[in-house]
């Protein structure tokens, strides 16, 4: 039996290394780990997410996406036969959105949201890993790799302009109950992760584990 093929989208400017503690079964799944490109000018969502399918070279994948990363898969989807579209941490379209990002977005407020992204990942590294200042540059180096102003400035904005409003049924959302940034509250159509923040794909690994394999296998609703 051939192994199905699972591909991995991390969130906005993350690397491919908050997968790591992400174990399938080696007998029955091929983890591959997609990278954020650099966007090309004036690139649509759409048509970036086309181009990042170029990178699927298996048929019929299973695509596992967190936070923006999750966005994207689903826009991918659009143009490849997938087996599964999972999302972890995400929304399904822009009617999840905490109401307060309709505000910064009808003032364009998001043009300034990298330098508060900054700050906000500034604070989390201290809520985290205490103030010790080599621990929290780790954290930086280690899961936010991407610190291309072009890719922030498109990213940001293309979570912000995300046109979708009606939810792809067949996308399995993955969500936890105390996530800050995408409020459980808004979401419908989950399954729920008690204890679950919006950096679960770090802190709830052991549930994920335990879980993924069987949310993949299941046959479609």
């Amino acid at each position: 039996m051939s192994k199905i093929p699972v591909y991995f989208m991390p969130g906005l400017a993350a690397s491919v290394a908050i997968f790591e503690r992400i174990k399938l079964p080696e007998d029955q799944f091929e983890m591959v780990f997609l990278e954020w490109e650099i966007p090309l000018e004036k690139e649509t969502l759409a048509d970036y997410a086309k181009r990042m399918t170029e990178k699927i070279k298996h048929e019929n994948p299973v695509l596992i996406g967190v936070s923006f990363g999750g966005i994207l898969v689903q826009e991918m989807a659009g143009f490849i036969a997938t087996r599964k579209v999972i999302i972890i941490s995400s929304v399904k379209t822009n009617l999840e959105f905490p109401k307060r990002m309709g505000v910064v977005k009808k003032t364009k407020a998001y043009r300034l949201i990298p330098f508060s992204l900054v700050q906000n990942i500034e604070s989390l590294a201290k809520f985290s890993f205490g103030k010790k200042v080599n621990q929290r540059l780790k954290l930086y180096e280690k899961f936010l790799s991407v610190r291309d102003k072009r890719y922030l400035d498109w990213a940001i904005e293309q979570v912000f302009l995300w046109n979708r409003t009606v939810a792809d049924q067949k996308v399995i959302h993955i969500h936890g109950d105390l996530d800050d940034i995408f409020p459980i509250k808004y979401i419908k159509d989950c399954i729920a992760v008690a204890g679950g923040t919006h950096i679960m794909i770090l802190n709830k690994y052991k549930w994920l584990n335990a879980n993924l394999p069987s949310i993949i296998m299941a046959d479609p609703v």
